[in-house]
């Protein structure tokens, strides 16, 4: 008997640790988005969430949505593309740094203590809680939001709040849900979204539940801080840590398909050469055509250097 009310007793102080210990926050903390993406061992924005450079941003914008799934998914990840999306400006591309949100159906209680955590945090209590990622956008920053599909009372921006995220963060958007105002949003000079649905509608019957918090776009996991690359085929989640070799691994590919092209228009190569393991001829051949590539190589010399070294080609 003793036994058995010692047991109980350990089991009440456990409980009662781990209820005190609970807290609700709007964002995690700092700490919590570093232990979140530890693989990532570079530079951090000061909220906690990787910070990948602006160099390798701007040359994901010019990888095809194929390369960096493929490694990716040889990686071992393959939950990080979601496809199917209606685009304000299809022909456009972008790339930057994850912002996440997640948005459920309402429920007031939540949604109360949601509002008062937001209030004791200094975030703005005028207009609705669809504001406050907004808010914590910088330049570069992309706001990835999970809205669960909904598309009527479910427009998560209009054209001022478009304005406000474009002016914030010199990017756009990635919705899991819709929006309204299109015609706005269009003309807002550098803007884009990839979003499920437009609508008239105002966002209703739905509430913010965090930010900066793992979320599910579609068939893809997102952590904050992953970097981003949407364009007409999709849109695809890259974790910081594997941005550099996605980057690197899917230019060189770039380099080979163009070089296989071409010997292939020249009659030097039968499509099963270039569709195969390369021989050594054709390895050379390469080796050759990139030291003497006749553009701009988008890597460094010695990145690729190093990358062929690494892989013998």
């Amino acid at each position: 008997m003793i036994k058995r009310n010692n047991v109980r007793l350990t089991l009440l102080l456990l409980l009662g640790l781990s209820v005190t210990g609970l807290s609700q926050k709007v964002t995690p903390s700092r700490d919590e988005i570093i232990k979140l993406t530890s693989q990532w061992k570079g530079e951090r924005s000061a909220d906690g969430r990787p910070r990948v450079s602006d160099e390798l941003l701007a040359r994901l914008r010019n990888i095809s949505m194929e390369e960096a799934w493929g490694v990716l998914r040889n990686k071992g990840y393959h939950n990080q593309y979601e496809g199917n999306w209606v685009i304000i400006h299809p022909d456009s591309s972008m790339s930057g740094r994850v912002v996440t949100a997640q948005y459920m159906p309402m429920r007031p209680d939540f949604h109360d203590m949601i509002k008062e955590t937001g209030k004791e945090e200094g975030r703005g209590q005028a207009g609705f809680t669809n504001s406050w990622p907004i808010e914590v956008l910088k330049e570069g920053d992309v706001y990835v939001a999970d809205g669960y599909g909904k598309i009527i009372d479910g427009t998560l921006i209009g054209d001022n709040l478009g304005n406000s995220i474009y002016a914030r963060s010199k990017r756009g958007v990635v919705f899991y849900g819709g929006v309204r105002d299109v015609a706005g949003l269009t003309r807002i000079q550098g803007f884009n979204a990839w979003h499920k649905g437009e609508d008239p509608s105002f966002i209703k019957d739905m509430m913010l539940a965090g930010i900066n918090t793992p979320i599910r776009i579609g068939r893809a996991t997102v952590l904050p801080g992953d970097a981003i690359l949407a364009k007409k085929g999709g849109v695809v989640f890259i974790p910081a840590h594997l941005l550099a070799e996605v980057v690197i691994t899917s230019e060189i590919t770039a380099l080979r398909d163009e070089f296989g092209i071409q010997r292939l228009k020249e009659g030097k190569y039968l499509p099963g050469d270039i569709d195969s393991q390369w021989s050594e001829a054709i390895r050379k051949d390469f080796l050759n055509w990139v030291n003497n590539y006749p553009g701009k190589l988008p890597m460094s010399k010695k990145e690729l250097d190093d990358y062929l070294k690494e892989r013998n080609y």
